[in-house]
């Protein structure tokens, strides 16, 4: 019967319902409080270890977070230090280019019988020439005020830049002092081949002293009586200025007629 009642739920009515006045539904009461109380105080505990168990799970999470950002930041410099790696790489492959290619050239060039220039290494820098030219239009002007002041050739200078033969060398006049040809304050020359946009890394180092002999005598190029040497900073800032100047309004190029 106990276990009928129970099925159905009616001796947990009877408690919760006991007669008042009846010492029996009081001992009933006071036994079914004391076990609500206990239930109580056993949920209390309960969401105290809950709780407990919340912070700690907060605790892991922030633990996590910092390992998370810690591997982002060691992703990122192995990132970084996979980028430096790479350049410097490439940058030594650039530099075993530049020089294969300069000591080709120059071994070519002090194989040749015809004595049109010669070539001398600065402090015995493979990366910057001092170039001397020796054949120029003897009809020219400019060949005429050679032999009157006493020059045989004109200087002049050729930088390499790291990634030579891909880009173009800085070339400069440095003696004499000449005036219109194409050359331009501090000694800078204004040929079109000598920029970014206009350079082949098929060009040699021959081939751009030729193209320079010619302009030269084309653009009526005459010794200066100044006395004032070409400079180097100089011939930099105004090579600068043209190219820019050139990249906005473009080159004009000559008749097929004129060379």
């Amino acid at each position: 019967m106990a276990t009928l009642l129970r099925k159905f739920g009616l001796i947990t009515r009877l408690q919760q319902a006991p007669e008042s006045g009846s010492p029996k539904g009081s001992r009933k009461a006071l036994r079914a409080g004391g076990s609500n109380a206990s239930s109580s105080g056993s949920s209390n505990n309960n969401n105290t270890i809950n709780g407990g168990g919340s912070s700690s799970s907060n605790n892991h999470g922030g633990a996590a977070g910092g390992r998370g950002a810690h591997n982002e930041a060691d992703v990122r410099n192995n990132v970084t230090s996979d980028g430096k790696q790479q350049q410097k790489q490439q940058q030594k492959h650039s530099g075993h280019v530049r020089a294969r290619r300069l000591m080709k050239e120059l071994q070519d060039l002090r194989r040749t019988s015809e004595r049109f220039l010669s070539v001398e290494l600065v402090e015995d820098n493979l990366f910057e020439w001092n170039v001397r030219l020796f054949q120029i239009d003897r009809e020219s002007p400019l060949w005429q005020d050679m032999r009157d002041s006493g020059h045989d050739s004109i200087l002049l200078n050729l930088t390499f830049p790291e990634n030579f033969p891909f880009s173009p060398p800085f070339m400069r006049v440095l003696s004499p002092r000449i005036d219109n040809g194409f050359v331009l304050d501090g000694g800078a020359i204004c040929m079109e081949l000598l920029t970014p946009r206009g350079w082949s890394s098929a060009y040699t180092v021959e081939a751009v002293v030729r193209q320079f002999a010619a302009s030269v005598v084309k653009g009526q190029g005459r010794i200066s009586r100044k006395k004032k040497a070409f400079t180097r900073k100089e011939a930099e800032a105004t090579f600068r200025s043209l190219v820019k100047t050139h990249e906005k309004y473009g080159w004009v190029t000559p008749p097929t007629s004129d060379g």
